[in-house]
């Protein structure tokens, strides 16, 4: 395969390493939700005040689009590589 080709898979497991860290990262700092049977019936009181989320919304929130940022990457990954022969 080419040299570009090799250059983009690499940029791909670069960037999906360093998105998995992040995803790691991030889910760490959040705390840890101790709701009970409340949690499990799905009934979960809202933190947010005159409509600006809170710490926990803002974590949610970054925790949603890296996971779906690292499942993209994923994606491609496997794509390039079965392309590469690999």
């Amino acid at each position: 395969m080419s040299t570009l080709s090799h250059l983009v898979y690499n940029l791909l497991l670069f960037l999906q390493l360093v998105t998995g860290v992040s995803l790691v990262a991030v889910v760490t700092m959040q705390e840890s939700k101790n709701e009970g049977l409340t949690g499990q019936i799905g009934t979960t009181a809202s933190t947010s005040f005159k409509g600006k989320a809170g710490r926990e919304e803002q974590l949610n929130l970054v925790t949603r689009n890296i996971a779906t940022v690292f499942f993209v990457l994923c994606i491609l990954v496997a794509i390039v590589t079965a392309r590469m022969g690999r």
